[in-house]
């Protein structure tokens, strides 16, 4: 049996989705800026999927700009707000566990005279709102919390925070990176007080290489791609138009009959946690907190006495994938910093696996990852060294 829990590094593309790459590729491959027929086709697509993802967000299509991914958007989004507002403060805040794609593009700013917070999370991977609001200073320009770890499955209150925020500051601008809660959650950004909001089309069933940055009207970034001036300057080069027309497909997908799937994702997670809890010596993180306060699809666990590579290729080899963390990182070893941050034993930070799930889940997987689980462990710990 084939058993794919990894759906926090990647989704499988809809069949719907590879359609429509099919035929844009096949035969509406024209340039979207060109004038004649076949570029007029292609430039609909792109208008129709700007249209798709700006109704899930409540925005209007101006605000939604094509990336080449979540990457992309975060960068953008970072850099291009910083350097916007650079006369008038040079002070950003973040969390302490922020993606690498968030944290990167902060260290970038850093060596370009900015000056970074990083803010502290509990247990539960949630960001301390009073450490925050301490931190922030007449200077600061620029706040980015992320919506939902992608290792933990931790959730914050985007709408509270950002409404704090931006009580005690107006002018600040706020960056959530939503690539792990685009598709699970129903987020409309003006109520919830976000100006910038990132997201990634393959993790909810769109192709790789396709995200979108949500850019609230009215505010002002500079772009970090210059050239044709496409996407009204904002992200110059010739539009992705078979990714482009691949995640409007899949936004319109994965927000229809939406509560039925979040709620399915809450059954495999409450499987998942259930059988977990009844293995000796394992622990689920950040989880102190009523299910629902989590997010749907991830769970984050530690295998006291295992190497977590060493029971990741052991459950590989018995068609079982999942993860160590975050697959973004895993050209970079190391420990995780979200595992630091919310303070997980040493015994387990080199221990931990990430199970993530999609709305393509079965129960009869989760059962029978589990059931791997409980016959290597005892095979894998009785060769251990201390």
């Amino acid at each position: 049996m084939e058993c794919y829990l990894d759906n926090a590094a990647t989704t499988k593309a809809s069949d719907s989705v590879r359609e429509v790459m099919d035929l844009v590729l096949g035969e509406d491959f024209g340039n979207p800026s060109s004038l004649h027929k076949k570029g007029m086709r292609a430039e609909q697509y792109v208008k129709a999927a700007r249209i798709a993802i700006a109704k899930t967000l409540k925005a209007e299509p101006k605000e939604i700009v094509f990336t080449s991914g979540g990457t992309e958007a975060n960068n953008l989004a970072l850099i291009g707000a910083a350097l916007a507002r650079r006369r008038t403060g040079k002070h950003i805040i973040a969390t302490s566990f922020e993606h690498a794609s968030v944290h990167a593009p902060l260290l970038f700013l850093e060596k370009m005279g900015f000056e970074i917070s990083f803010v502290p999370v509990d247990k539960n991977g949630h960001m301390i709102l009073e450490e925050l609001l301490l931190a922030m200073r007449q200077d600061t320009v620029l706040v980015s919390v992320m919506y939902v770890n992608n290792e933990l499955g931790a959730v914050q209150d985007i709408a509270g925070i950002a409404g704090a925020v931006k009580k005690k500051k107006p002018d600040v601008l706020f960056h959530t990176d939503a690539i792990q809660a685009y598709g699970k959650y129903c987020i409309c950004p003006k109520k919830e007080g976000i100006d910038l909001l990132s997201a990634s089309g393959h993790k909810f069933h769109g192709p790789k290489g396709s995200g979108f940055l949500y850019i609230r009207d009215k505010v002002h970034i500079l772009p970090i791609l210059h050239g044709g001036g496409q996407q009204k300057g904002m992200r110059s080069g010739t539009e992705n138009v078979p990714a482009i027309a691949g995640i409007g497909r899949a936004a319109e997908e994965i927000y229809t009959g939406h509560e039925e799937k979040i709620a399915h994702l809450y059954s495999l997670k409450q499987r998942m946690m259930e059988l977990l809890h009844r293995m000796e010596g394992v622990s689920v993180h950040a989880l102190d907190l009523p299910l629902i306060q989590s997010a749907p699809h991830i769970v984050s666990a530690g295998f006291l006495g295992v190497r977590s590579e060493v029971l990741l290729h052991a459950l590989e080899e018995r068609g079982v994938y999942v993860s160590s963390g975050s697959a973004c990182s895993s050209n970079h070893p190391g420990i995780s910093g979200s595992l630091k941050a919310i303070g997980v034993k040493k015994e387990l930070l080199d221990s931990t696996l990430r199970f993530s799930f999609s709305v393509n889940t079965r129960s009869s997987e989760i059962d029978y990852a589990a059931a791997q689980l409980e016959e290597l462990l005892p095979l894998l710990r009785r060769y251990t060294t201390h």
